[in-house]
């Protein structure tokens, strides 16, 4: 997997096994397809039992989980379950902290949804952060930072991230633009977009069919796509440069946000860290624009 570090040139790096599936899923036939959410959805037992177990229990043949490990670059399927092994052992303080809780808790507190969306919601965040490819990140960031324009796209759900995601990117620059805000033509946001560009894709499923057609339409106009959605099977990812699976497992009817604004803010930060001296003197004026056309009240003296 390929993926920029800045401007004009390219870092290859080591992507996690759900990154792989990610990339390559679109390409796989259905039973190789059936391999890869079966190991997404028994990591534990993908990397802790034998090849013939995991095969018995899926239902599959074993040759099937190697094809899987062939089409998606690995040596051989033990290197997959190293690769998942790895990926595992990052966890494993964040599982055995909330275990740990779980067990010092008395037996006769009742599980209230308050504090079932509060694990989940400390979780999606600590596994964010503990399998995130930290490389990744910064080219990412950097590629945003260099582009002449950066579109920000969310539909259905994701609509509300993508307009906070782009009103904090407007305090620090001017070039950043949120597609088809209040009505505004999508088709408008993405004309005249290229190689100078980003596009910056927030989609959780249900897909809205409008960012996966943007992100493939960006991809070949030569824009430099970022997804940020939750399931390697999203069909947004097969356009993307950089794609970020972020969890969202929650106890209510619909998935989390938590993770996905958890990784926007860090992103904003980074993006911030990045415009140095001239971003603070935009945030500053802007703030004193807001002042002055009394669009906040922030309890200075007059």
């Amino acid at each position: 997997m390929k993926r920029f570090l800045s401007e004009g040139s390219l870092i290859a790096m080591e992507p996690s096994f759900e990154h792989r599936l990610a990339d390559g899923y679109g390409k796989l036939s259905a039973r190789l397809k059936e391999a890869g959410d079966y190991l997404v959805g028994h990591p534990i037992d993908a990397a802790t039992r034998s090849l013939r177990s995991v095969a018995d229990e899926s239902g599959l043949a074993p040759a099937t989980f190697t094809r899987l490990a062939k089409a998606l670059d690995y040596e051989n399927f033990e290197a997959l379950r190293e690769s998942m092994r790895a990926q595992i052992g990052r966890r494993v303080t964040s599982f055995a902290s909330r275990a740990d809780a779980l067990q010092r808790a008395p037996s006769e507190e009742p599980g209230t949804l308050l504090q079932r969306n509060r694990d989940a919601a400390v979780a999606n965040i600590e596994n964010l952060a503990s399998e995130i490819d930290g490389a990744q990140l910064d080219a990412t960031v950097a590629r945003l930072c260099h582009a002449r324009r950066v579109v920000v796209m969310g539909g259905l759900g994701s609509t509300g991230i993508a307009e906070y995601s782009t009103y904090m990117a407007n305090f620090l620059a001017e070039n950043w633009q949120q597609a088809g805000r209040m009505g505004a033509s999508l088709g408008s946001a993405l004309c005249g977009l290229d190689e100078r560009d980003a596009l910056f894709v927030i989609t959780k499923p249900p897909y809205a069919r409008a960012s996966i057609q943007a992100a493939e339409m960006a991809r070949a106009q030569g824009v430099f796509v970022v997804v940020v959605t939750d399931s390697h099977t999203c069909p947004a990812l097969r356009a993307a440069h950089s794609g970020f699976i972020v969890p969202s497992d929650s106890p209510n009817f619909f998935s989390s946000y938590v993770a996905t604004l958890f990784l926007i803010e860090t992103i904003m930060a980074m993006v911030a860290r990045h415009a140095g001296p001239e971003a603070t003197r935009r945030i500053a004026e802007v703030e004193r624009r807001n002042r002055d056309l009394e669009e906040v009240i922030d309890g200075r003296p007059a």
